[in-house]
């Protein structure tokens, strides 16, 4: 086992009690520095073309770059070094204990969540990521110190268990983005408790845990966070997002990267399909 970490027994029943559990210094500092640096890399264009970024001013601060966005899918694609982060001995053996020894990844995401950012109402992953075992577990990672004034990602511990996904729907509330929320659910926010990290540190959390986060007030900074999206190997993965030119038939997709074990359907091989771009706005346009 990694150094530093409990039993796999005692993850594997944090995790399927609670729906979560906290990996201390999932990166390491040199590691921190490398995936920040890389953040501003790709919103400066420099690792490949990303659909909706604008160009980086010659002269303008590194910081001012990343106000402008908000949230980056799939930069794993184009960014070596992120990939290594989602692949880390820490995410191995995490995964493994609660999962499974044969996992794989299908999802990334770089949040840049500066002063006066929004959050993301209350939703389930596994209702936007279809697995056929309830396997999907998110990986978010804190590249600063999250914190609830800047907006941290909060659990509703234990909203896993019954294996219920809420129904969703188009909300309108200015302290989130323009994703879907979850509602008619049996929990209050008063359930919810904050999940506040060192820079560095990471949560593992289950598909079906109910979660969100608030904006950023602006009184501790900018809230970087990287947010990778893992299932077991076995199971096949009915996912065709909208408007990726995928067929409505696909029934496993196979734009995946192996992070441990073995892929029971490596004869099917793997495709290219996803590309790099930014969260649409509430007016369809990208959001900056």
């Amino acid at each position: 086992m990694t150094a530093g970490f409990p039993l796999r027994e005692v993850l594997a029943s944090e995790y399927d009690s609670r729906g979560y559990l906290i990996i201390p210094d999932y990166l390491d500092p040199a590691a921190l520095e490398i995936a920040r640096a890389e953040a501003t890399a790709l919103c400066r264009g420099q690792r490949g073309a990303i659909e909706g970024a604008r160009p980086a001013g010659e002269h303008e601060d590194d910081a001012d770059v990343l106000r402008h966005y908000l949230c980056i899918h799939f930069p794993h694609k184009i960014s070596a070094r992120l990939l290594e982060a989602a692949r880390r001995p820490a995410a191995v053996a995490a995964l493994t204990a609660v999962i499974g020894p044969n996992i794989k990844m299908m999802q990334s995401m770089l949040f840049i969540k500066s002063e006066g950012k929004p959050g993301q109402a209350w939703h389930q992953d596994e209702a936007h990521i279809p697995t056929r075992d309830r396997s999907l577990a998110g990986i978010w990672i804190a590249l600063d110190n999250a914190t609830v004034e800047n907006g941290c990602l909060w659990v509703i511990p234990g909203s896993h268990r019954p294996g219920v996904l809420y129904p969703v729907r188009d909300q309108h509330d200015d302290r989130f983005d323009c994703t879907q929320e979850a509602y008619s659910f049996p929990y209050r926010d008063e359930d919810a408790i904050p999940v506040e990290l060192p820079a560095g540190a990471a949560v593992l959390f289950h598909g079906y845990l109910l979660h969100r986060s608030l904006p950023n007030t602006g009184r501790h900074g900018m809230r970087r966070a990287l947010v990778n999206h893992y299932m077991s190997a076995e199971s096949v993965l009915p996912w065709f997002p909208p408007g990726e030119g995928q067929p409505m038939g696909l029934l496993d997709h196979r734009d995946i990267v192996l992070i441990a074990g073995e892929d029971p359907y490596a004869y099917k091989g793997t495709a290219d399909l996803m590309r790099p771009h930014l969260r649409a706005d509430r007016d369809g346009g990208c959001a900056r």
